[in-house]
């Protein structure tokens, strides 16, 4: 395990996509930037049987870590590292989930199903969760029906859903001009396989949510945030700074 977790760290340098992909083919794991529409993003694939993905939020006295930097230093108190993190779900103003979390502290946040404004709500949305060595996005609703009787290990809630079954939610105009930073998580059929994308410039939704589509092959993809997306990679040297976060999902060694 532990050598497989090496590789992870040793894909954040690779220079080119190609030598990404080849180590990727050893090690069922790649880390890269690469262009997609003429648009870079931040691309993590990862084999959640070979890793260790895990969200995150507060501490054990429910204080949040509000930032990449003290979630790394409290992992390091257990002699733990945190690869890598991005946002993890949308928050209220302080911070606290707005839809369902599920962490190795348990739910914090129930199941949202309310109407309302914004991204969350823009009907259906979704969750993504892990459960054992298993990894799924799907719709609040299906969700709801999958899970009635258990909890995943971990999950978090978010909207709107980018692709569903294999196709781009249907209220995502492909002409949209509303371009902002983005991130988000798809999962392929298998079930293990998890890709974590963020765009490093502002995209529309449509563009986003098509990496999942065309360029990752993903059949359900879910939208994490934006605007305040950023991302933390020690080996592509990124602690990116902004604003106090809520949750946050992490690859830890």
């Amino acid at each position: 395990m532990a050598a497989a977790k090496s590789i992870f760290v040793a894909l954040f340098t690779c220079a080119a996509l190609a030598a990404c992909a080849k180590v990727a083919a050893e090690g069922d794991q790649s880390c890269s930037t690469r262009s997609y529409g003429d648009q870079p993003y931040v691309v993590c694939t990862v084999d959640m049987t070979r890793h260790d993905i895990r969200l995150f939020y507060a501490d054990a006295d429910d204080g949040p870590y509000l930032d990449f930097r003290r979630l790394a230093d409290a992992l390091a108190e257990t002699e733990e590292t945190l690869l890598f993190a991005m946002n993890g779900g949308m928050y209220h103003e302080d911070r606290s989930p707005v839809g369902l979390y599920i962490d190795g502290d348990g739910q914090r946040a129930r199941l949202n199903t309310n109407d309302g404004p914004g991204n969350f709500h823009m009907l259906p949305n979704g969750v993504f969760g892990m459960d054992g060595d298993s990894a799924f996005v799907m719709e609040t609703a299906v969700f709801a029906e999958t899970f009635e009787d258990a909890d995943p290990d971990y999950a978090t809630q978010s909207g709107p859903m980018l692709v569903i079954n294999g196709d781009i939610h249907p209220s995502i105009n492909p002409d949209g001009t509303s371009k902002k930073r983005r991130n988000g998580v798809g999962v392929d059929l298998d079930g293990r396989t998890v890709h974590f994308v963020i765009s490093d410039s502002p995209v529309t939704f449509h563009q986003f949510a098509s990496v999942f589509r065309d360029e990752l092959d993903a059949p359900n993809a879910l939208f994490l945030d934006g605007v305040v997306s950023r991302v933390y990679a020690v080996e592509l040297d990124r602690d990116e700074q902004g604003l106090d976060m809520g949750p946050m999902v992490g690859v830890v060694q």
